[in-house]
């Protein structure tokens, strides 16, 4: 059984670059970590290399929602929204902690895009591609009980609504849990080691030369079978492999903003109309409302998109002609983040027409490049890449390997009885932890983050109590760090404030509060200089005024 620890980073780097691979990933996004994945369980000895932090780019960036693509089926991509559709239900029982059910209303304006026909009949097409069970199939609903399910929505031309499921999850935690469960079958997984230049033998891509962005070593590691899977670094790499030809990247860049419940109560998922036609997002999530998102080319720092005046401008705009008396103002964003779509470029349409589809392309010299696709269908992906993989095999006489294990296999921490039992499990763990002294709901908020890896969180709560009351930091906040260190690869305050816990987009206030004594205790415990352990304090502290005030333009 592999672990996923920290102080074991050196000795992975080590290891990797003492063998052939079968598998070397670039990329540690959800594509990537569903890419080990089902390459380690068909017996693919496979190794996961991310230039930056996991899910660091559009992985802990999206509109955090594993959903159907009902806006694919009014762009008649019939074959995305049955895919898809499926797909979603697949990533629900396999992590149940780390993806929710959320009911959607769609309310239907004189006008606007969508009619109460065309819904109702869409809806029910949707409801048949995407394999909706009977309990979560779609409901038409009239004005008053659109109203009824929110308030706060415009009544003005409101003629009733479409009710149907979506799935709600916290993006960069389903990331780290689909990598946690390839590190622990077998594959080696490192943060902050990025490519620089591929190795090649007789033309053929044999591996890459990488570098330890902290101790600025380099390593070679070699592989039979290498997989581009850099989401907006796609095309970088297909340069440095000198294959970007033919189809390219379309970056997209998709801004949400976050608000209070106290100054924004939204009760209920809404997917509206904006004034230009467009469809946007309104979602509660934990005693806070986010609203997004945008859908604008993009050329900027493919590391750091940032949110800019105009991008809030924009949402503000949407949000307050939908919601009108919520009268909404710059002061009242709270949080906000900025993401990049790396979309596989169409001739002549904008970036909400451009079909999110997945390509895979297959350079000259063997690098295998996946491109384009949907948050929702990363598993699926995976399963296509590795197949093609298992071909390439088969052509080069190599043993051959399974098909595809994913699609009825718990994630870490998705341990629970499937979706039937979770509530079950979340209710029976919460005991537990108020006997370790948290509160019900601090409790909860564990069981709900950590799934099936409770236990461990809470081991750690009982083990480290003094220590916490010597740092002055909360039992329950040094368990979930320590955690977050041995088992998660967290190396910096970042990673654990955006990353792991999703904290500074949901919870800035929490951020604010225990920045100063995490990233302390972080310095303490991995020997840092003050020099060092300033210079992350100085970059968390750039990244929470990114989240709270908008760049120029």
């Amino acid at each position: 059984m592999g672990t996923f620890s920290a102080g074991k980073r050196d000795q992975y780097l080590n290891q990797m670059a003492e063998q052939e691979w079968d598998v070397l990933v670039i990329g540690g996004g959800i594509t990537g970590a569903g890419i080990a994945l089902d390459a380690q369980t068909r017996g693919l000895r496979t190794a996961l290399l991310e230039m930056q932090d996991f899910a660091g780019g559009t992985s802990s960036r999206s509109t955090k929602l594993v959903h159907g693509g009902l806006r694919y089926l009014k762009q008649l991509e019939i074959g995305v929204v049955a895919e898809v559709g499926k797909e979603r239900a697949i990533v629900y029982e396999n992590g149940p902690h780390v993806t929710t059910p959320e009911w959607m209303l769609l309310p239907i304006y004189e006008g606007g895009t969508f009619g109460r026909m065309s819904t109702s009949l869409g809806l029910r097409v949707y409801d048949y591609l995407a394999g909706v069970k009977k309990g979560e199939r779609r409901t038409m609903l009239s004005a008053g009980k659109t109203l009824g399910k929110e308030p706060l929505l415009k009544q003005q031309g409101l003629k009733g609504g479409g009710y149907y499921v979506e799935y709600r999850t916290d993006d960069a935690r389903l990331t780290i849990e689909v990598l946690k469960e390839a590190v622990k079958r077998g594959a080696l997984a490192v943060n902050y080691a990025k490519v620089g230049q591929f190795i090649y033998d007789n033309k053929q891509l044999a591996g890459v030369v990488m570098t330890d962005q902290f101790s600025g070593r380099s390593y070679e590691l070699r592989a039979k079978h290498i997989i581009n899977a850099a989401g907006p670094w796609v095309d970088t790499l297909r340069e440095k492999d000198q294959s970007k030809e033919g189809k390219m990247l379309h970056l997209s860049k998709g801004v949400h903003l976050v608000f209070d419940q106290g100054r924004f109560p939204l009760k209920q998922a809404i997917y509206f109309d904006t004034p230009d036609g467009r469809m946007m997002f309104a979602i509660p999530r934990d005693n806070k409302t986010y609203v997004g998102t945008t859908d604008t080319n993009y050329k900027g720092d493919l590391v750091n998109p940032l949110v800019t005046e105009a991008d809030r401008v924009y949402i503000l705009h949407a949000a307050n002609e939908m919601f009108p008396g919520m009268e909404l103002t710059d002061d009242d964003v709270e949080s906000s983040w900025a993401g990049l779509r790396p979309l596989i470029h169409q001739e002549g349409k904008s970036p909400s027409e451009i079909s999110r589809k997945d390509e895979i392309f297959v350079s000259a010299s063997g690098l295998i490049s996946m491109a384009g696709g949907k948050l929702t269908g990363y598993r699926k992906m995976a399963e296509t890449v590795v197949d093609l993989v298992a071909k390439q095999r088969n052509a080069a006489g190599l043993a051959a390997i399974s098909g595809c294990q994913t699609g009825h296999m718990p994630i870490s921490g998705g341990d629970v009885g499937g979706s039937i039992q979770y509530k079950k499990f979340v209710q029976e763990r919460i005991p537990e932890g108020t006997r370790l002294g948290l509160s019900p709901h601090e409790a909860e908020q564990l069981v709900r983050r950590y799934g099936s890896n409770i236990g461990a969180v809470y081991a750690l709560i009982t083990k480290h109590a003094l220590e916490a009351e010597t740092a002055g930091l909360p039992a329950s906040l040094l368990a979930a760090l320590l955690y977050s260190i041995e088992e998660e690869m967290t190396l910096k305050p970042v990673d654990f404030f955006i990353r792991r816990t999703g904290a500074l987009f949901f919870n800035i206030a929490w951020v604010e509060a225990w920045k100063a004594a995490v990233t302390a205790y972080m310095g303490k415990y991995f020997g840092w200089t003050t020099e060092l352990t300033a210079q992350y304090a100085e970059e968390l502290n750039d990244r929470l005024a990114e989240a709270i005030q908008a760049a120029d333009a």
